[in-house]
């Protein structure tokens, strides 16, 4: 599998190998421990290439599902990031950025139901001609900062990158109820393979 390191991290694993060096000098102890904070840096801001579906709706985020509910007549998912999961998200499907909205807030665990209205948080809206999906990007206890590349009015290509979440975090996707949902809860999912849906014909 072919991949790269986010340049949004390399503040951090560039800092961490800085004092992996100096303390290479000073302390045995103290190198090894930034030299095992560098490799998890590069490991959590791995950027893996990816063969996109050409079918269906695909999930915006790697992670466990850890919610799957219908309300307001949509079909609500929420899939838990964990550290250890690639932290990139793509859009689920090609269409037009008709809205972005961020708000700040809390920093409940990602997992926690309150992180999904308290927490700080950017939820995104894209349209096609098809459908409409909303995505909200969470920020978790040990997030740092949301960040989206994207703006309103862009458009996006069906699984292709539009943000990361720096450490543990949760991505929600709002649904259509008509659709074809082809997941289940307690399901992991990887961003731009997985299809979560099939949208309906037209």
């Amino acid at each position: 599998m072919r991949f790269y390191f986010r340049k949004e991290g390399i503040v951090f694993y560039g800092t961490s190998f800085a004092l992996f060096i100096i303390f290479l000098f000073l302390s045995l102890i103290l190198s090894l421990l930034f030299l095992l904070l560098t490799l998890f840096f590069l490991y959590f801001f791995r950027d893996p290439k990816r063969k996109i579906p050409e079918e269906g709706i695909v999930s915006p985020a790697d992670g466990k599902i850890i919610d799957l509910t219908e309300k307001d007549n949509e079909i609500f998912i929420a899939i838990f990031m964990s550290p250890f999961n690639v932290h990139i998200n793509r859009a689920p499907i090609s269409g037009k950025i008709i809205n972005v909205k961020y708000k700040k807030g809390e920093k409940f665990p990602a997992h926690n139901d309150k992180a999904s209205t308290l927490n700080e948080s950017n939820d995104i809206l894209i349209r096609n001609e098809k459908i409409a999906i909303k995505l909200r990007q969470i920020a978790g206890i040990l997030a740092r900062r949301i960040v989206f590349f994207k703006k309103e009015g862009d458009f996006v290509q069906k699984g292709e990158r539009i943000g990361l979440i720096k450490f543990g975090s949760r991505v929600e996707i709002f649904l259509p109820n008509d659709v074809k949902l082809l997941v289940r809860k307690g399901e992991k999912v990887y961003a731009g393979i997985t299809i979560i849906a099939k949208e309906k014909e037209i």
